[in-house]
């Protein structure tokens, strides 16, 4: 069973449509024996950083995802601001993150003869970081795309990791920026899978093969 996090935050519709669509097992819950017990966790997110931080932190769920579900190995997948919500702390608010992934979360800053607008809006290339610490990560949740992936995107922040390496893919909008990150078990990625179209789906099912492979191998 995979858990999708409810913490009033999230397109949990879509995710759960993709999820089921692809004949995985899924709900969506903030109980935390449910959480604690799922062979998966998505944690998704519109909003404001500091909202989303005070939605787990009032429904006791940022020390359990922090402190007992990540450890424990569980599979973690963060989605736009969910991703966000995995490092330390962002420019937009004062709460601290869930700190499962060293760094922090950026405002798009651009001079005004860019014609650059913030937010980034739509869909861009996507490309993935291999042959470092991330490598093995990063071909687990791409394997199979298309080389010319591209995702669909709506943020005006975006992660700047302290450890390079835990980059698992990026992607350009005045700059290059990270559209992926992850370490160990935790990933997450600026893009919407479920607001992708086949390309997400694709990565979606990659993310379910993990969560399937972590609890067979927990048996």
């Amino acid at each position: 069973m995979i858990v999708i996090v409810d913490y009033d935050m999230g397109n949990v519709g879509s995710i759960l449509n993709m999820l089921r669509k692809l004949g995985a097992a899924a709900t969506v819950s903030h109980d935390p024996a449910l959480l604690k017990g799922a062979d998966g966790i998505i944690l998704p997110g519109v909003g404001s950083f500091d909202h989303g931080m005070a939605g787990l932190n009032e429904r006791g769920l940022s020390a359990l995802l922090a402190e007992d579900i990540a450890p424990s190995g569980t599979p973690i997948l963060g989605i736009c601001l969910g991703m966000q919500l995995l490092t330390c702390a962002s420019e937009e608010g004062v709460l601290p993150g869930l700190a499962l992934i060293e760094g922090t979360t950026r405002r798009f800053q651009f001079s005004p003869d860019a014609g650059l607008r913030v937010p980034h809006m739509g869909w861009a290339c996507t490309t993935p970081v291999v042959g470092r610490q991330s490598g093995s990560l990063a071909e687990r949740l791409f394997r199979g795309t298309d080389p010319e992936q591209r995702y669909y995107f709506v943020h005006a922040y975006h992660v700047v990791t302290t450890d390079p390496a835990d980059v698992l893919a990026t992607a350009s909008y005045g700059h290059t920026f990270t559209a992926a990150i992850g370490r160990a078990n935790v990933i997450g990625t600026q893009f919407h899978p479920e607001k992708s179209h086949r390309y997400g789906l694709h990565l979606m099912r990659n993310f379910v093969e993990f969560c399937q492979l972590r609890r067979e191998a927990v048996a």
